[in-house]
């Protein structure tokens, strides 16, 4: 059996609930799997917290981390993704010397080159951000180092998939309709 060890997305809708990234962690270190990075925020859906988690594995593996995800109690569902299945960001900020940029014609010209944007300056330091996926906030990173950067920092990956709906969304639906079915043939 081939296993393709490659970077998957595991998208986890939850109660938001003290200690539950942390019970999540846990299944990851108990197989040894070693997460890239992991965001966490409120979803579309009032009371919905959906929680990304990146790294590399097989197929088989991070299916059964799912299933082992889904057995938690405030877990309401876990998703499996590939990168061709979603759209994905990151968030990076860089703090570099004011002076630098002022006196470095480059500089300004690396930032207009990478989309990036400069979101404060001060006498001593601008903080730049850039958007993008992780090749291109690390290329970013990797340019401006001679410009003594004093502060980096990327985001974990933000994602929504490619289907016309959330998936979670088909699994709320599905829910509701066995409560219905169950509902009516309590009646009969």
């Amino acid at each position: 059996m081939e296993q393709d060890k490659k970077l998957y997305t595991i998208s986890v809708f939850t109660e938001n609930q003290v200690g539950l990234l942390n019970r999540i962690a846990i299944i990851f270190t108990r197989r040894g799997l070693n997460l890239e990075s992991v965001s966490s925020s409120a979803s579309a859906m009032p009371g919905i917290h959906k929680m990304n988690f990146s790294l590399h594995g097989d197929r088989d593996t991070l299916e059964k981390v799912i299933k082992q995800i889904e057995k938690c109690i405030d877990v309401l569902r876990a998703f499996l993704y590939t990168d061709d299945e979603i759209v994905y960001q990151e968030i990076a900020l860089y703090k570099v010397p004011t002076v630098r940029l002022l006196d470095e014609p480059n500089l300004e010209r690396i930032i207009r080159e990478h989309n990036a944007r400069i979101l404060e300056i001060t006498r001593d330091y601008t903080i730049i951000e850039k958007s993008g996926h992780e090749t291109e906030t690390q290329a970013l990173y990797e340019l401006l180092k001679q410009y003594d950067i004093q502060q980096f920092i990327r985001s974990g990956r933000i994602c929504v998939t490619k289907s016309p709906t959330e998936h979670f969304t088909h699994f709320l639906e599905e829910q509701e309709a066995r409560g219905r079915q169950r509902s009516g043939s309590d009646k009969e």
